[in-house]
This record gives C-alpha cells, structure tokens and sequence, in this order.
C-alpha cells in the first residue's frame, strides 16, 4: 500500500475557527539525535498549529519524521530547537517530572501494539493511569468501568487479554487512554494490526469521541483509506510537513460498517445487512 495520501487534495483553505487558539502550537520545531558520528536530522524547523476538536491524520513513509513529531506532540521528547506550545504553555524547557504530570493529565496515547499487561484483567489495564495520576482508590474503578462503557466494552471488565480479540484489545487501550479525561488522544497506527472492519470499527469509536465528546485526536498512519476518516490531514517528507489540507469527501465509519463483511464468533466472514444482494 502507498505511503502517500493520494485521495487528499492539493491544498484547500481549512476550515477552522479561527477564533479559537490553537490547543497545538509549534514553531520552527526541529529534533536531531546524535548517533556517534553520525546525526539524523528527524524534524526539520517544523511549523504547525491544531485546534481544540480536529481530527488530524499524520502520514508519510518510514522515516518521514512523523513518530518523532508524535514523541514531541506528547511531551515523551523535547525539541533541539525550537518552541512546543500546549493549550499556550511553553512546554519546551520543561522537566521530566513538569512533563509526566502533562502526559497523566492532558495526554492520552493508544498505539499499534496495544501494550496491555498480559496477565491483568481488562479493567485493571483501564486502571493504570490513574494510579500513576494519583487517582484516589475508591474512584478508580468507577472511571476505568466509566472508560470501558465508552469503547463497548463494560461487559468484557473481568476478561484477560488472551481472552479478546484484537479489536476489544485495542478498544480496551482506547479506553486506558480515555481514563483520566485526556483533551487530547495521540494514536500511533491503531489500526495497523487489524483487519478491514475491525479498523473501521475503531475509526467508528475515534470519530464519536471527536465529535461527542470534543477530543482532539492526532492520528499516524501510512494507510490513505484510514486518513480518509480524519478531517484533515498533514503529509511529512524528510523531516518537513510537505502537505497541510482538509480532506475530500471525509468517510463517516457509522455509514461505512454496514456495508462489509461481518465477522461471526468463529472468524467466518458473513455478509452485512446492506453489503448486497
């Protein structure tokens, strides 16, 4: 599958309220990582700014500076230079620990590999952050029951994740993400170890958070049909953002799921109500 956005348009105005700051701001942001003798250029004086309430696809091929742009856009790195403005504060120069509250507080991250502890029941995973935030006991399983019910999956609380299919575990990682009333939700490929409609079943639960519940939500992916569910989307090239547009003819996941393959108890795809005659 190609790297690039080949759905996306060449540039459109975007479409949104200007008013409103920006909750992400950098400016001329570059990262480099000194390997011996030799150093990697990952960011390149990266400019950009995403609102409060967008829904953002962040694409390009291996290598194109887009994982680094996500460390930085969650407080996990700091720039070499330049300034990383979150919600207006210079969060540049901060320290480990200034950071670490900004991560349990503001940031929720879910990635490709899930990262679920093996042996901890589903409602247990949820309850992490908010241990780590110094969540008081007797909330904590009130917010991660909370959590699960937002993904569709109060009914799976006791299940291990051997016990889950891929789509419940990452759907159980959302809602770990979800625990501590993040503003913003950062996803790193969620969907890159699923199938076709698991996928569009997850693009169903990132688009109602985004339109529901206000999250913004900072999406890498290297698939174009999964940008299609964003609102806008930004290309990366060696370092550089090469592309910032809003993107054309936005798949709505809720319209799409009708019209694929479901996929019954025993893995065996069946047709859905309106996939054909």
């Amino acid at each position: 599958m190609s790297d690039t956005p080949s759905k996306l348009p060449e540039e459109l105005p975007r479409n949104v309220p200007e008013a409103s700051p920006p909750t992400i701001r950098l400016e001329e942001v570059h990262k480099t990582y000194d390997l011996g003798e030799v150093k990697v250029n990952a960011l390149r004086g990266v400019s950009l700014e995403i609102r409060a309430g967008e829904f953002v696809a962040v694409m390009g091929a291996s290598g194109s500076g887009k994982s680094t742009l996500m460390n930085i856009l969650g407080c996990l790195d700091k720039p070499t230079r330049g300034r990383y403005f979150l919600d207006g504060q210079d969060v540049s120069a901060l320290t480990k620990n200034d950071l670490a509250k900004i991560r349990s507080h503001k940031i929720g991250f879910v990635f490709q590999q899930f990262n679920l502890l093996a042996r901890t029941s589903a409602l247990e995973n949820v309850e992490l952050p908010t241990i780590y935030a110094g969540v008081p006991v007797a909330e904590r399983d009130h917010l991660a029951k909370a959590a699960l019910e937002q993904v569709g999956l109060a009914d799976r609380a006791g299940h291990f994740p051997s016990q889950l299919s891929g789509g419940q575990q990452q759907r159980v990682a959302i809602a770990r993400a979800l625990v501590n009333g993040p503003s913003i939700l950062l996803a790193d490929e969620p969907t890159g170890n699923l199938d076709s409609r698991t996928s569009v079943e997850i693009m169903e639960i990132l688009q109602k958070l985004n339109e529901a519940k206000g999250l913004t939500v900072v999406m890498v992916t290297h698939e174009p049909d999964i940008a299609q569910y964003a609102k806008r989307a930004m290309e990366f090239r060696d370092g550089r953002m090469r592309r910032d547009v809003l993107v054309q003819n936005r798949q709505i996941a809720a319209e799409v799921l009708p019209t694929l393959p479901s996929v019954d108890e025993d893995g065996v795809e069946a047709l859905g109500k309106d996939a054909s005659a």
